[in-house]
């Protein structure tokens, strides 16, 4: 018989602000002290606003602000500030998302595209797949000529353990359509958010 998945509301498991108590203490520390008393029902909260990407959907952050029109110039929001949650160590990385399309009848409200950076960075993510389900969600909903994605990150699982180096910089993208079949189209996506271009 295949394992099931028992959902969380139907497991005996110890509360969440119960864990982080047992961290506390498996760390060293004493969860009664006065400054501690409070951290797990902090980090509970933390970790759920942290993480609420998994209570959303592109479908619900878009909602009906997909609109016909006849433009077919490529679209680029850049610099969209990015907060994420690295899945190996729990650690924060951050940093900046360039989204370019190129629309073929149908365009989104501009304020929507880092909504759906939002969707997937509140999550526990790496940021290679991060970045390849923006671009493919801007794909699904919009069907456009071609969509290009770029993140600019720093990772704090780097900086603050294992190598410890400061100024490291990880730099991924994603390239759908006509940014991946056109070299002029992607070169001219990546001169404009990056200065120059990827290899």
């Amino acid at each position: 018989m295949t394992d099931l998945i028992v959902p969380a509301a139907e497991r005996e498991a110890p509360a969440f602000e119960e864990i982080v108590r047992l961290m506390l203490v498996e760390l060293g520390e004493n969860p009664e002290r006065d400054g501690l008393v409070k951290t797990p029902e902090r980090v509970e909260k933390s970790m759920r606003w942290l993480t609420r990407g998994y209570a959303m959907s592109v479908a619900e952050v878009i909602g009906d602000a997909v609109f016909e029109e006849d433009h077919h110039n490529m679209v680029i929001v850049k610099d969209i500030e990015m907060y994420s949650m690295c899945e190996h160590h729990m650690l924060p990385f951050f940093g900046k998302v360039h989204i370019a399309y190129i629309p073929d009848g149908k365009i989104v409200g501009l304020s929507k595209l880092p909504r759906v950076v939002e969707v997937f960075a509140r999550r526990l993510q790496v940021q290679e797949r991060l970045t390849e389900q923006v671009a493919s969600a801007i794909m699904d909903v919009l069907r456009p000529q071609g969509v290009g994605v770029v993140i600019e990150a720093a990772h704090l699982c780097m900086m603050m353990r294992g190598v410890e180096k400061q100024n490291s910089k990880t730099v991924t993208s994603a390239m759908k359509g006509i940014f991946r079949e056109d070299l002029r189209t992607r070169d001219e996506f990546l001169r404009l958010v990056t200065g120059g271009s990827l290899v």
